[in-house]
């Protein structure tokens, strides 16, 4: 999503023109009060970014939002800032009907009402969904409820004031809460955020490789905040007199790693038209076992098939080991997997998740089991490789049942090999 919001300032600093003007002063600073913040001049937003998959669901509530959406950490920053900023929450998460989309209005009504002083006039009207956001901040920013609290020798903050505060930050909030699920921005995210900048244009190319270019520029500047050479050393006498003020273009310059600019933006856009095949994103390797076919299908994360499929090696080489010095060990493995059949049937009860929700309530019902109930020198991890194994049996799913060896076929034969 930051990627996406600098080609839309590269888009608008184009002008109606095909160059980039040599003076545009545009950039994105990543990982940085917020998760990116927008900068013009000296014009900012700071943008908070927060994934939610769709077995979560939206926002419902205004606390949530503060907690999980981020304003409560959001407004802090800004308050800290001066009030200057704007804001901005991107999310997939959606608003449900309620308080959570009353908020959203209340944004819009604010912005409405906001001088040129920044005075916002607080109406009796608003003060409910004005005082959900209070509480939620109080609950879930210590700095805030610090200060609000007049903590050290400071001055309380009165209610009606904690008030304007509110309506305020909300005078200079966005909710842009419809944003593509993860499992499609990938697809969707070259033609909706890539292909409108080439068309500004006037080039003609693969928009996905440009799309890719943009993002490895992301990619690098949002992990540019670490490691640091003093790693984490304090800072000791940083507030001598003679450095109690540093100029901003000193403070940039040390954030330049983590900063895109719109030049950045235009070299790797025509880098990309020009030199495609650096470029083209790197291919997936197909999964071809029943186990990761059947995760993968139910949304679980490359992370988690890997994990399962070494557990289930681990698992196999445990039971070999076992029944070849072990009369009566095969009889306990085929009561321990009777065992396993129960506990996964009890995880999907009707109505219980699928996928990844599934994977991890195995995981949590495995370590549930005492220690001294499993088969000797098998822990945790060993048992839930069981389950792993009767997946690969096709005796345990992670959603719907389906033709997984027809899936597996088609996943080779889209990559041109039918052994």
């Amino acid at each position: 999503m930051a990627a996406a919001d600098a080609l839309a300032l590269y888009n608008n600093a184009l002008e109606g023109t095909r160059n980039l003007p040599a003076d545009c002063d545009v950039r994105v600073l990543c990982e940085w009060h917020e998760d990116w913040i927008l900068l013009d001049g000296e014009a900012a937003e700071l943008v908070s970014g927060k994934h939610r998959d769709p077995s979560v669901g939206a926002f419902t509530t205004v606390n949530q939002l503060a907690d999980e959406g981020g304003l409560a950490h959001l407004f802090n920053r800004w308050f800290a800032l001066g009030e200057r900023p704007s804001c901005r929450l991107v999310t997939t998460g959606g608003l449900s009907a309620g308080p959570a989309q009353e908020l959203d209005a209340a944004t819009g009504h604010f912005r409405t009402v906001r001088t040129p002083g920044n005075a916002v006039a607080v109406d009796e009207g608003r003060h409910d969904i004005i005082d959900k956001l209070r509480r939620g901040i109080t609950a879930h920013c210590p700095q805030t409820r610090r200060r609000w609290r007049g903590d050290a020798g400071a001055t309380p903050v009165s209610n009606d004031d904690q008030r304007s505060e509110v309506a305020r930050f909300l005078s200079m909030l966005r909710l842009d809460h419809s944003k593509p699920q993860r499992a499609y921005i990938d697809h969707a995210a070259p033609s909706m955020f890539a292909q409108p900048v080439l068309d500004r244009l006037e080039l003609q190319g693969a928009v996905v490789v440009v799309w890719e270019a943009v993002m490895r520029l992301f990619r690098a500047r949002m992990r540019a905040k670490g490691p640091v050479p003093n790693a984490a050393l304090p800072a000791v006498m940083a507030h001598r007199p003679e450095h109690s003020t540093r100029h901003p273009a000193d403070i940039e310059r040390e954030l330049t790693v983590r900063i895109v600019t719109m030049h950045d933006i235009d070299v790797a856009i025509r880098s990309a038209l020009a030199m495609p095949a650096g470029y083209q994103p790197v291919e997936r390797v197909p999964l071809t076992t029943r186990l990761a076919v059947k995760m993968d299908t139910g949304g679980c994360t490359d992370n988690a098939i890997e994990r399962a499929e070494h557990l289930r090696i681990d698992y196999q080489e445990y039971w070999r080991g076992r029944v070849s010095g072990d009369a009566v060990a095969r009889a306990e493995q085929d009561r321990f997997e009777r065992r396993l059949l129960r506990i996964n049937d009890q995880a999907t009860d009707p109505g219980a998740p699928t996928g990844a929700l599934l994977w991890r309530r195995l995981q949590d019902k495995v370590d549930e089991l005492p220690a001294d109930s499993l088969p000797v020198g098998m822990d945790a991890d060993l048992a839930l490789g069981g389950l792993c194994e009767l997946a690969s049996r096709c005796k345990v799913w992670f959603g719907q049942r389906f033709d997984v060896d027809a899936a597996i076929a088609r996943r080779r034969a889209q990559r041109g090999t039918g052994s």
